[in-house]
């Protein structure tokens, strides 16, 4: 038996865990031969159901309307996800192996076999909507850094390599460091996903059940099912769902336009129209500017930087509406992502990929021309706190 095999007996019941690295080649061979042995009465796989169909259905992808994803506010998601299956997909490719494919195998196995399937994972739409909601402005940065080094990484592993990841030196050195640098990412993709597991694992039919995770979670579910089975009860409801927003996180994000108005008006008040229309004027400048910039950065078409100067000093007013999402929307409409965008999405986050892919480059410009209008709202906010101020010296 493996070191990453781990057999418990609990309750009456066989739960057999095998740990995996998820572009490993002997991974999906062993998943393969404990199936096909233990003939269990079910099989749990880390993986939720949406997942699931995306492994099965390579050409999932295809469905893939840009428009609508980033109507229902799911950008940052979408390319999050892109990331880290493209890291995932780049750390496979010298063993030939895809990620996710020893998920695939044990999906494959249990239907030839006629055994009952649990896709014991949560939502992943979940698990980044709960890591983004629970960290703070800091953390949020250090998890778009960390995503975008992971975009742009050329890091080649070996098979060795990929192996070394499975053991358990390895895999705690990684755990602490995660935990050190950002603990509430550890806390919602490491922690509460191993009580989701557990959880779904547990209540899996049969006396015998075989359970196909990554082997990070393999000591935290092992825990978390001994818990259970002590008689502790679990509420995966709590961690199934995005917390509510705080009443300062609603806000918050009123707090700049409500200042800026009231800079307006003071300017008014105090300095006549001229000052007025002087803040005016610098706020337009400057968010205009940097918004538009920003969108040429990211290879923007000529009416999408026109709409991003045109749109940044409102949306740098009104919270609900981002300048992003208006570029975005324009960027996809005036350049219509074709079919073999679709196709090579996920091989193309690379540097040159997010240029050439047309909905890489939409996400591109939602992402840059959003910070941008954001750099131009703090330096307008500074210039007119300074015009202010010098109209009452």
């Amino acid at each position: 038996m493996s070191q990453l095999q781990r057999v418990l007996s609990l309750g009456g019941r066989t739960i057999t865990l095998i740990g995996t690295a998820h572009v490993s080649a002997e991974s999906v061979a062993e998943v393969e031969n404990a199936i096909r042995e233990l003939k269990p009465d079910s099989v749990a796989i880390e993986l939720d159901e949406k997942r699931a169909d995306s492994i099965r259905n390579k050409d999932k992808y295809r469905e893939l309307d840009i428009v609508k994803v980033l109507r229902r506010g799911e950008g940052f998601l979408l390319l999050a996800n892109l990331v880290l299956a493209s890291f995932q997909r780049r750390m496979g490719q010298n063993v030939g192996v895809n990620p996710g494919d020893e998920m695939l195998a044990a999906m494959r196995v249990a239907d030839e076999l006629n055994i009952p399937t649990v896709m014991a994972d949560r939502a992943i739409q979940i698990t980044l909507k709960r890591a983004w909601a629970k960290n703070s402005f800091w953390g949020k940065c250090k998890l778009l850094a960390t995503l975008l080094s992971s975009a742009f990484s050329k890091e080649d592993m070996s098979a060795q390599d990929i192996e070394n990841i499975k053991e358990k030196n390895e895999m705690d050195s990684m755990m602490n460091e995660l935990s050190e640098y950002m603990p509430v990412v550890k806390e919602v993709l490491i922690d509460e996903r191993n009580t989701y597991l557990a959880d779904k694992i547990w209540n899996s039919p049969g006396n015998k059940v075989v359970a196909v995770l990554g082997a990070g979670h393999l000591d935290g579910v092992v825990e978390n099912l001994e818990k259970i089975a002590g008689g502790q009860k679990v509420n995966i409801d709590e961690i199934d769902v995005v917390p509510p927003k705080t009443v300062a996180a609603k806000i918050i994000p009123w707090i700049i336009p409500v200042l800026i108005v009231v800079l307006f008006v003071l300017g008014y008040i105090f300095g006549g129209r001229e000052i007025a229309k002087e803040m005016i004027l610098t706020w337009i400048f400057w968010n205009s500017v940097c918004a538009g910039v920003a969108t040429i950065i990211g290879a923007g078409h000529p009416i999408t930087i026109l709409a991003a100067i045109i749109s940044a000093p409102l949306t740098s007013l009104c919270p609900t509406i981002g300048c992003g999402f208006v570029t975005a929307i324009v960027q996809a409409i005036v350049c219509k992502p074709k079919i073999r965008d679709i196709e090579t999405l996920q091989d193309d986050v690379t540097f040159r990929g997010f240029y050439k892919n047309r909905i890489l480059r939409i996400l591109l410009i939602f992402i840059l021309s959003s910070i941008g209008s954001t750099i131009g709202t703090f330096i307008a906010g500074g210039k007119m706190g300074g015009i202010a101020a010098a109209s009452n010296a």
